[in-house]
């Protein structure tokens, strides 16, 4: 094997593991966050009679999850309530904004 095909096997090993450790950092650096997503475009856990993604049927529905940068959920800016009320996001399911 010459040394110029060692030294591309081990910038494509050295790339192999920093594309794994990039995806791990990624993967953790995100948190569920309830309540801010928009009808239908939910990542999971939309409330009773739904399954999973993409099955919200109410904007900002509040049991429903979206993945979004962690530290980031409760100080997203949402439109305000019907009531005029403050709406943020949370790291738990909310009872607000549930279908009929």
């Amino acid at each position: 094997m010459s040394n110029t095909t060692k030294a591309l096997a081990v910038a494509g090993a050295v790339a192999a593991a920093l594309a794994a450790t990039t995806t791990t950092v990624s993967a953790q650096a995100k948190e569920k966050c309830y309540g801010v997503s928009m009808a239908g475009q939910n990542d999971c856990a939309a409330g009773p009679g739904t399954t999973c993604a993409g099955t919200s049927t109410v904007d900002y529905q509040g049991n429903a999850w979206t993945l979004v940068d962690a530290g980031s959920c409760e100080s997203m800016e949402l439109p305000k309530m019907a009531d005029g009320g403050e709406r943020k996001g949370s790291l738990k399911p909310l009872e607000r904004d549930l279908p009929a």
